[in-house]
């Protein structure tokens, strides 16, 4: 499958975007681009230390900025920031130039992916209050992701199966039919030139006894 166009994955933090979207790309023959670490190149701080020097709005501002620059780029897989897709500009943008998947999980899901995390600015706090957020974003967030041209549910379950979930997704998204595995059709084939050799060599011993 030919992909020439971005691919974006959209998604609550812990929804798995960065894990999938790399093995995706691989899968794809694609690049893989995460937009929290763009988001750290260009301002040259972590994103928590970002979120403590400016705020959330300064935050999100360049978040969108980067997302802008990202959206507009070459091919790729491109695993958003949790809560970037909710920016008009950067679904508007999506809309464009992406096909555009969301990672959809279930509370508990996201909690026991994210719970004790100190990468995540957004939830930082006891495990309590991560779980209240979660909620939060959640109800604000989903309608938003809502929109993405794909969904597809994700689980406590390996990243691999999850990826091959995400294939599935877009062969049906474009309509395109899994392959037979050639090498099954290529033993089938040979075992039927071998049957048919053996029928005929059977006829002509046959024919010559008579």
């Amino acid at each position: 499958m030919k992909i020439d166009k971005i691919i974006l994955l959209v998604g609550l933090m812990g929804s798995g975007k960065t894990s999938v979207g790399k093995r995706l790309a691989r899968r794809l023959s694609l690049p893989f681009v995460d937009g929290d670490s763009e988001i750290e190149k260009a301002a040259g701080l972590s994103l928590v230390d970002v979120f403590k020097c400016f705020g959330e709005k300064e935050y999100r501002a360049g978040e969108e900025r980067v997302m802008k620059r990202l959206l507009q780029g070459n091919p790729c897989v491109l695993a958003s920031g949790g809560g970037s897709f909710v920016a008009e500009q950067t679904r508007e943008l999506a809309k464009n130039n992406a096909l555009t998947i969301w990672l959809k999980a279930d509370i508990d899901t996201l909690y026991h992916r994210t719970a004790g995390r100190t990468r995540r600015p957004f939830l930082l706090g006891d495990n309590n209050t991560v779980k209240e957020k979660l909620q939060e974003y959640i109800t604000e967030e989903y309608p938003y992701y809502s929109e993405a041209d794909i969904v597809v549910e994700t689980k406590d379950e390996k990243v691999e199966n999850t990826v091959r979930h995400v294939i599935s997704a877009i062969n049906r998204y474009y309509g395109i039919k899994p392959r037979r595995p050639f090498k099954r059709y290529h033993k089938k084939t040979k075992d039927n030139k071998n049957a048919t050799k053996q029928q005929n060599s059977m006829a002509n011993a046959s024919a010559g006894n008579n």
